[in-house]
C-alpha cells in the first residue's frame, strides 16, 4: 500500500470509517468490529480550518480508548457538552461526516 491514499465517501451515508477503509481496500487493522477490542484504534485530525464536526462517541469508544491512554476524560467531557471530537476514535464506531479528515494508523 502507498503512504499516502486519498479515499472518498459519499455525504450523507452513516458509514463507519473502517467500512469505508475496507470498501477501498485500505487494510485497517480491526478484530471484532464492534468496538470492543480496540484494535481499529486511529488518529484523526480535521484538514479545513472550520470547527470539526461533532460526533458522539459510544460508550464502548469512550471505555476502550480511555482505558489504552488515547483519550482523556476531559476529551470525553468535551466530546460531550462542546461538540469537539477527541484525536483518537475507533474506526468501527465512528460515523464518516462531510468534512475532510486525515486518518492516521
Amino acid at each position: 500500500m502507498k503512504k499516502d491514499v486519498t479515499v472518498y465517501a459519499v455525504a450523507g451515508d452513516t458509514q463507519t470509517l473502517l467500512a469505508v477503509a475496507k470498501a477501498h481496500h485500505v487494510p485497517l487493522e480491526s478484530e471484532c468490529e464492534n468496538g470492543e477490542c480496540g484494535s481499529c484504534q486511529v488518529q484523526v485530525s480535521v484538514l479545513s480550518g472550520n470547527t470539526p464536526i461533532g460526533v458522539a462517541l459510544t460508550e464502548k469508544e469512550k471505555l476502550v480508548l480511555k482505558l489504552a491512554g488515547k483519550i482523556t476524560a476531559r476529551q470525553i467531557a468535551d466530546a460531550e457538552t462542546k461538540d469537539l471530537p477527541p484525536p483518537w476514535r475507533l474506526a468501527c464506531q465512528m460515523v464518516v461526516r462531510d468534512e475532510d479528515i486525515i486518518v492516521k494508523f
